[in-house]
């Protein structure tokens, strides 16, 4: 075997020590000026984009415009692990008054911002009105991924004050219902603006037989999981045996066997871990649950993260002012001011409301919709997206 031979470059393994670097750089550079909690999350984003311009021969992840599917299953996995570790966090649904905040955002905050999204997406954005529909959906729901810093407590630690109430039961809920204005903006672009026939069939379809078979098969699917674990056979329980994988296998069925029957998996799983949580509750197997699922969340995030930094410089050949701009109003005046009115007159205190409307962040569950967009349907808009 000569030298040449002996050390033949590897893109593959080129690319694992990069991913290595940049995760453990991120997670530890911020604590030379820091000793709270820092934001990896734009720091892989960056390292990815520059280990892309520096680095020669170094792989590049595939583009999301031209081949969404790898992206679509990343991110789905990513979010459908995240929706139940977030939904495993609540320690007590109860009294009904702590969930209204929550159900202010969901019904009011989220439709308002895809309206006001939808429109600066025709008027700023020079978007067709599929593709500001579709914009507005991809930009609706907060992320459960991004956002966990500022969640409540994982199990059995408390600390559920209302702000972090409020931000893990929105983000653990509103992914799965901004899916129906991704299915709209995916009808107005096949079939145009006039709803006509498929407007009832959307209301009917789309938002209530799907929204409450998810409901249904993950309270369900959390009962059942929980009994298996809990109570079947009482002698031997899973339980006993510390493994958090039973969670993960519980997770995939429940959102594989949702989305069989046309309901909305995201939802599903979010039941499912409420529901879950609610079997044996002083359970220390709550938390191993809980933290074998953020581990993997982590992880997928990461890779995740990098890629998309991986992936930028590509994208941003197609970036305009009109893009910035309307991004920064999202960030700064559209979910602030749909948050403030959608909390007005709750019990909230004002610095407490004025803290959960701004802080919507957008993240991993929008890569997730654009990419299943961008799947099933073609429109002028993607690059723009």
């Amino acid at each position: 075997m000569d030298a040449e031979a002996f050390f033949e470059f590897s893109g593959y393994h080129l690319s694992l020590a990069v991913v290595g670097i940049i995760v453990i750089l991120a997670r530890w550079f911020p604590r030379l000026v820091s000793s709270r909690e820092p934001a990896a999350a734009p720091l892989m984003i960056l390292f990815g984009a520059f280990a892309v311009l520096a680095i020669p021969g170094l792989p590049t992840p595939p583009d999301p415009r031209h081949a969404p599917l790898v992206w679509e299953v990343m991110a789905e996995i990513t979010v459908i692990v995240a929706l139940f570790a977030a939904a495993m966090r609540v320690d007590s649904l109860g009294p009904p008054s702590k969930w209204g905040p929550t159900f202010r955002l969901l019904l009011f905050a989220m439709p308002l911002t895809i309206i006001l999204i939808a429109i600066l997406g025709v008027i700023l954005g020079g978007l067709t009105a599929g593709g500001a529909v579709l914009l507005a959906a991809v930009l609706a729901p907060t992320d459960p991924v991004l956002a966990a810093d500022v969640q409540i407590a994982p199990p059995h630690e408390g600390g559920e004050h209302p702000v972090r109430f409020a931000l893990t039961t929105e983000a653990a809920l509103n992914d799965g219902l901004a899916f129906p204005f991704v299915y709209l903006g995916l009808l107005i672009i096949a079939q145009g603006l006039m709803p006509g026939e498929w407007g009832l069939r959307w209301l009917l379809e789309d938002v209530s037989w799907r929204i409450g078979v998810g409901a249904v098969m993950g309270w369900a699917g959390g009962w059942l999981l929980g009994q298996i674990i809990f109570n079947w056979p009482r002698d031997t329980r899973l339980a006993d045996t510390g493994s958090g994988v039973i969670a993960i296998a519980g997770v995939f069925l429940c959102y594989g066997s949702t989305e069989l029957v046309e309901g909305y998996g995201f939802i599903a799983v979010t039941a499912m871990g409420l529901s879950l949580r609610r079997i044996e509750t002083g359970h220390d197997y709550h938390r191993h649950l809980h933290d074998f699922s953020e581990s993997i969340e982590h992880a997928l995030t990461a890779l995740l993260l990098i890629a998309l930094g991986g992936v930028l410089p590509v994208l941003t050949t197609n970036l305009g002012w009109h893009h910035v701009a309307l991004a920064v109003l999202l960030i700064v005046c559209l979910r602030p001011l749909a948050g403030l009115l959608s909390l007005s007159g709750s019990e909230m205190v004002n610095s407490d409301r004025t803290l959960v409307a701004v802080y919507g962040v957008r993240g991993i569950g929008s890569i997730y919709y654009l990419a299943y967009a961008s799947g099933h349907a073609q429109f002028a808009n993607l690059p723009d997206l």
